[in-house]
């Protein structure tokens, strides 16, 4: 192989350039030219590049998001995209290409490898929701911005008397929400894989308020239903007054935690190996601190991640 490419695409994440850092320096080390396709698979369409030497990616390390930048494509979703995206990557001598992202991502990386042309996947998803790998690039700093966040709120809650909801991201996952939970010493984590009774959390507050607790948290992941909702339900029921907190993008953003750089470190090292070694249509994952791959194939039709039981299990017994 003599020039590869890489691009990040989907939402944006903390570690995404210590992994475009590690695979160029990677590819260099080997005497290969890596590119970086701007906005994901519509830089790709768009044949819109930049080389990534040595000093394209100096300085990259500590910063959060993607200098590439990422982008949404529905041309890239027709066979006609597919097809000019091949033809692209053809044209520009491209020998091998890594997809950074999440399910959408990982399905573009999928409908490429179908195409026959050699691919690699990294899983970047603060929800934590890419099956086959324990952690997805992003998780980590996404977790310290929530806790630090909810800390701040928690310091409001005790001077006030009041229940917090605090809505964190995770449209169907709930790893988010229970792991906060569970770090912050929260009450309730209310997730999209659990149903929750309103009524017994309602008890549950009220019996807290009588106890001469001053304060409650209630974690909340987006896809489990509306925050503002549950405050309405509650605010007259528990004896506190309620509070929402809708933390949004801000969870995405910020310098990567030392975990989300060596991790992103691993993983473009890794991808740029496989490539020289003759793997493609693979993800990289990593499982018991060790990296492996796993079909594409199978990450995308293996379905959704599920919730360890054992984090609901301890949010709840914790949080009594």
């Amino acid at each position: 192989m003599k020039r590869l490419a890489i691009l990040t695409s989907g939402g944006d994440c903390s570690g995404m350039n210590a992994t475009i850092r590690a695979a160029a320096r990677t590819a260099i080390a080997n005497d290969i030219e890596m590119i970086g396709y701007r906005r994901g698979f519509s830089g790709l369409l768009k044949n819109d590049y930049i080389v990534l030497d040595s000093r394209a990616v100096s300085g990259v390390l500590q910063r959060g998001g993607t200098f590439l930048q990422s982008a949404r494509s529905a041309e890239f979703r027709t066979p006609e995209g597919q097809q000019k995206a091949l033809g692209n990557l053809l044209k520009e001598k491209v020998d091998g290409l890594i997809v950074i992202g999440g399910d959408g991502s990982l399905n573009g990386a999928l409908a490429l490898d179908k195409l026959g042309f050699p691919v690699i996947g990294i899983p970047a998803s603060i929800d934590n929701d890419i099956a086959y790998t324990e952690m997805a690039l992003g998780v980590d700093t996404a977790l310290n911005n929530i806790i630090y966040a909810v800390d701040c709120i928690k310091d409001t809650a005790n001077s006030h008397d009041r229940a917090f909801i605090v809505e964190v991201m995770g449209r169907n996952s709930g790893y988010l929400a229970s792991t906060t939970a569970i770090a912050t010493g929260a009450e309730f984590a209310i997730v999209p894989e659990v149903e929750f009774d309103l009524s017994t959390m309602c008890q549950q507050l009220h019996h807290r308020y009588e106890e001469g607790r001053t304060n409650a948290l209630i974690i909340m992941a987006e896809g489990a239903g509306r925050a503002q909702d549950i405050a309405d339900s509650i605010k007259d029921a528990v004896g506190f007054e309620t509070r929402v907190t809708v933390l949004g993008h801000y969870q995405r953003g910020g310098a990567p935690s030392v975990f989300d750089r060596l991790l992103g470190s691993r993983f473009g090292r890794k991808a740029v190996e496989l490539l020289l070694t003759g793997s493609k249509g693979v993800m990289v994952g990593l499982v018991a601190n060790s990296l492996n791959s796993t079909l594409l194939e199978m990450v995308i039709n293996g379905g959704q991640k599920k919730l360890n039981e054992d984090l609901i299990r301890m949010s709840d017994i914790l949080g009594i």
